[in-house]
């Protein structure tokens, strides 16, 4: 699953896998309403990880509970890539992705989360992208921590730069919401 962020971490774009997976719809999610599928024991981690995320504007990665449309909790690995404007640089907001890590498991591993590196895990057929761009968001994040791990560091500037659009694109894609992003 594909989500976008502003730069204060309210949610702008969630794919549709999100209403399958979690039985929240899209427009429920926008803002920090997609945190009531999170679940409760696992937020302060959420929260805070993504908090100070956005303080550094540094990349992220979070392990925690969804709950599903019955209110079963799925772990998942989710995290993102910071997004700087073109031309002030300026920390715009986040491209990132969620992925199924262990369908079915119980509660022998714990919620958390880290700040500066973001790898996402192996796709799961729960998660995965429906539609071309979230899947060429999906690949952009995995190229841009392979460049992280494995040299390549020349071509970032470029790659953040398709990220910086494709999440733009993916931002658009949702209509004007009536309630606020707070």
């Amino acid at each position: 699953m594909i989500f976008v962020t502003d730069a204060a971490g309210q949610c702008v774009y969630a794919s549709g896998e999100w209403v399958a997976f979690t039985g929240q719809q899209v427009r429920d999610a926008m803002g920090r309403g997609w945190l009531e599928r999170v679940h409760p024991d696992d937020r302060p981690v959420v929260v805070e990880t993504f908090k100070m995320a956005i303080a550094s504007a540094a990349e992220f990665s979070i392990r925690y509970r969804l709950l599903g449309p019955a209110n079963t909790p799925r772990w998942v690995g989710a995290g993102g890539v910071p997004s700087f404007g073109m031309s002030d640089h300026r920390f715009i907001g986040y491209l990132g992705s969620i992925t199924e890590i262990a369908e079915g498991a119980d509660d022998t591993i714990g919620a958390y989360g880290n700040v500066e590196r973001f790898v996402p895990p192996t796709p799961h057929l729960n998660t995965s992208p429906s539609s071309k761009l979230d899947l060429v968001a999906d690949h952009l994040i995995l190229a841009h921590s392979l460049i992280e791990q494995d040299g390549g560091k020349s071509a970032l500037p470029f790659l953040r730069m398709a990220l910086f659009e494709v999440g733009r694109e993916l931002a658009a894609r949702v209509p004007h919401l009536d309630r606020p992003l707070n």
